[in-house]
């Protein structure tokens, strides 16, 4: 079957850690390792709740500062600092935007509420024909009905579509709906399997 939609994660995919520095020295302020830190924003009930749209970001970053022992002044400025050597991959945007009209592009995150705005700021909002994001949606991958919603507003079925994203649980997620799946490890392999893939079902 011809593929006729192509849906990319964003964090850790399209936005990476490029520059480590920031959040190592934000860590070792706190006396905490990089990874320590890195849980303590995205691998707990608040970041869950957060990414499910139950709490705002901003009650989410003021939970991760009580957590940390910090006054909750300090909020923006680790928020910055924590995000600092963030970046985004201008070269798959342009891929991506090089894929219209031929192919429908979508974006499929897990994500909190301020999402959205991040895309739109970024002026990188238009580069997607639909943009679902799991604090708006109530619904987080794996789950099987966030694919089938995302594939619902690009009006494809799931053997017409393929999904990137870094992490193996969300891979195989799409796969169980029925999607073609590649999971993100390099840009430059990720898009050579990509290619290949769309010129395989042409």
């Amino acid at each position: 079957m011809t593929i006729r939609a192509v849906y990319f994660d964003l964090g850790g995919v399209i936005v990476r850690t490029g520059d480590r520095e920031p959040r190592t020295k934000l860590a070792e302020r706190l006396g905490m390792t990089y990874e320590e830190l890195a849980k303590a924003v995205f691998e707990n009930e608040s970041s869950l709740r957060a990414s499910l749209g139950a709490v705002s970001p901003q009650e989410h970053w003021a939970d991760v500062i009580q957590r940390l022992g910090l006054p909750p002044s300090e909020a923006d400025s680790v928020r910055q600092e924590f995000f600092a050597g963030d970046s985004l991959d201008l070269d798959l945007i342009n891929f991506l935007r090089s894929l219209r009209p031929k192919y429908r592009t979508g974006l499929l995150s897990n994500a909190w509420s301020d999402m959205r705005a991040y895309l739109i700021g970024q002026n990188i909002a238009d580069v997607f024909d639909t943009i679902v994001i799991s604090a708006e949606v109530g619904i987080m991958k794996p789950d099987a009905r966030i694919y089938q919603l995302a594939l619902e507003k690009l009006g494809v079925a799931p053997a017409e579509a393929v999904f990137v994203d870094d992490f193996i649980v969300n891979i195989e997620g799409a796969r169980a709906v029925g999607m073609y799946a590649i999971q993100f490890t390099r840009p430059d392999q990720t898009l050579e399997e990509l290619k290949k893939l769309l010129q395989d079902h042409r």
